[in-house]
């Protein structure tokens, strides 16, 4: 398998159920998924017929795509791989989390699953990223927990970041400014109605935020 059919297979994995917000799994439109990987949807159309002739995607043309059987377990030992070389490089070599999905994203297409299972062992076994997403298991099962938008937690009440929905480096430099990682405490100071942004406290000092960034803070709340 190519480089680039294992990213379609990875991105059809994320868009169809990985991503944060989708409480089950659902088809894939095609402007979709060109969107998502800023491709030509004339472009995408080509590689979906190279992965329905190798039974990795059921696709018609003008109909949603979804993955096969033998396309998922493929696609989901992509993202383990992916997520588990994020996880190596963040605790092990020193990367910080926005450097580690650029190197992962080469390193992801290693064929070697030993060396994956080695890594794994290495790292303990870890369920989660250092992004806050979850990492699959060898035989493909998603660990699952109880989240919410940073931007739904009522004024006065607590919460511990859990994952961030968004991973671009223009964001996480935005998170650290403000002091903000995975397991960070944030306390909802107030809410401005005029335009939803929200007051935060972290650590004795206050911060605005805009709705946006609190969308994209997946925490959770519920030891208050």
């Amino acid at each position: 398998m190519s480089l680039t059919e294992e990213n379609y297979l990875k991105a059809l994995i994320y868009l169809s159920f990985l991503a944060p917000g989708i409480k089950e799994k659902k088809d894939v439109g095609t402007n979709e998924l060109a969107s998502y990987l800023k491709l030509k949807s004339s472009t995408v159309n080509e590689m979906l017929k190279r992965l329905k002739e190798k039974n990795l995607i059921h696709h018609e043309k003008y109909k949603k795509i979804s993955l096969t059987n033998s396309g998922e377990r493929t696609g989901l030992k992509i993202v383990r791989k992916h997520r588990l070389w994020e996880t190596f490089l963040f605790t092990k070599l020193g990367f910080d989390w926005i450097e580690i999905h650029e190197v992962a994203e080469q390193l992801e297409h290693i064929k070697s699953e030993k060396l994956v299972e080695k890594i794994d062992m290495l790292l303990g076994y870890p369920n989660y990223d250092p992004h806050g997403d979850p990492i699959p298991d060898k035989c493909g099962k998603i660990p699952q927990r109880i989240c919410k938008n940073l931007s739904t937690v009522e004024r006065g009440k607590n919460c511990v970041v859990l994952a961030v929905r968004n991973t671009s480096r223009d964001f996480l430099n935005y998170l650290e400014d403000l002091n903000i990682s995975i397991k960070t405490e944030i306390a909802i100071v107030g809410k401005i109605a005029f335009d939803n942004s929200i007051k935060i406290k972290i650590k004795n000092k206050q911060h605005s935020i805009s709705n946006k960034v609190a969308d994209n803070l997946l925490v959770d709340d519920s030891f208050n």
